[in-house]
């Protein structure tokens, strides 16, 4: 993939896409034991020449989650990204250069911060919310 529209492509064959703007995806992505989570993939311009791929999920609002447990709690975690406060939500996040993207460059990181988010959200509030 070298392209956003490639990468666009690409995810609504493999995943459940909820909602589509022109730089962003909503997907829902199900894990076997029923639960869900939101994750948003957005196409970021930096400089006004470099295209990157963000990889977003919420894992609890602001209010409700003890942020500083949950900042140690991913610490100790082998995930990539950072976790940022983005509106009321804490999200888990991460970064990737759209340009000579290989599929698994992609594909895993999603997959690992989407688990983790979600393991997160259940640890930190204990609720299964699609944002």
């Amino acid at each position: 993939m070298a392209s956003w529209d490639e990468l666009v492509s690409y995810v609504r064959s493999a995943y459940k896409v909820v909602e589509e703007r022109p730089d962003e995806l909503r997907l829902l992505v199900r894990f076997e034991d029923d639960r869900s989570q939101t994750v948003l993939i957005g196409r970021e311009t930096l400089d006004r020449k470099h295209e990157w791929v963000q990889i977003a999920s919420p894992c609890g609002q602001v209010g409700h989650v003890d942020l500083r447990a949950l900042l140690v709690e991913v610490g100790h975690n082998t995930v990539a990204g950072g976790v940022v406060i983005m509106g009321e939500h804490v999200v888990l996040r991460h970064t990737l250069p759209l340009e000579n993207l290989d599929l698994n460059e992609f594909t895993e990181p999603l997959s690992l911060l989407a688990a983790t988010a979600d393991e997160l959200e259940e640890q930190f509030s204990g609720e299964d919310d699609d944002y």
